[in-house]
């Protein structure tokens, strides 16, 4: 049991940094998938 929490908190965590991170250096859907001419509010 504690092993299964232990990877749903990991799964958590990895999800959250990587969110927060792509975020940061700029691969984030919007900006990877929009062009100059698509106004991305």
């Amino acid at each position: 049991m504690k092993s299964m929490l232990a990877g749903f908190v990991a799964v958590a965590v990895i999800g959250v940094v990587a969110y927060y991170g792509l975020h940061e250096i700029g691969f984030s859907s919007q900006e990877v998938y929009s062009g100059k001419n698509v106004r991305v509010d």
